[in-house]
């Protein structure tokens, strides 16, 4: 019976312990920002950067790799039209169907090898599979229709 009563008192011993091991002795309150970045965060030599990437960096940094930006309104009616064509399974699911072509074309744009087979890869997807002939279709498709344009 001992045992069965102690047993969670050292449980509940061994949390509380654990979880004041990681409290550092300070609390939110009495914290204040520092306004100098942490030196050991950075390299020397290397500026620290606190702001989160613009949206025109997220916009060079996709233009660099190849991926094109996602399509609007006539162009992404266009490039579904031309995916459902080549892989009708694989252009049911709309946004991921763009997601995999903006994908793929960074493959093309980059001279990737084997893109037939990247291709069936990025369009399978929940119940839809991509043959290779298929990928093969996307991939003319999405040259055919300048998508993969940069």
């Amino acid at each position: 019976m001992k045992t069965r009563a102690t047993l969670p008192a050292v449980i509940l011993l061994a949390t509380a312990a654990a979880l004041t091991a990681c409290d550092d002795g300070t609390s939110k309150a009495d914290s204040k920002p520092d306004s100098k970045p942490d030196k050991a965060s950075s390299a020397p030599g290397k500026p620290v950067t606190t702001a989160a990437a613009t949206p025109s960096d997220a916009a060079a940094l996709a233009k660099a790799t190849g991926i094109p930006p996602k399509p609007t309104g006539a162009a992404r009616a266009r490039l579904l039209r031309a995916l459902a064509a080549a892989a009708p399974a694989a252009a049911r699911y709309e946004d991921k169907a763009i997601d995999a072509a903006r994908n793929q074309c960074s493959a093309i744009n980059g001279g990737a090898q084997r893109l037939d087979h990247l291709a069936s890869q990025r369009f399978t997807y929940k119940d839809a599979t991509t043959t290779e002939a298929e990928a093969k279709q996307i991939n003319q498709a999405l040259k055919d229709t300048g998508f993969c344009i940069v």
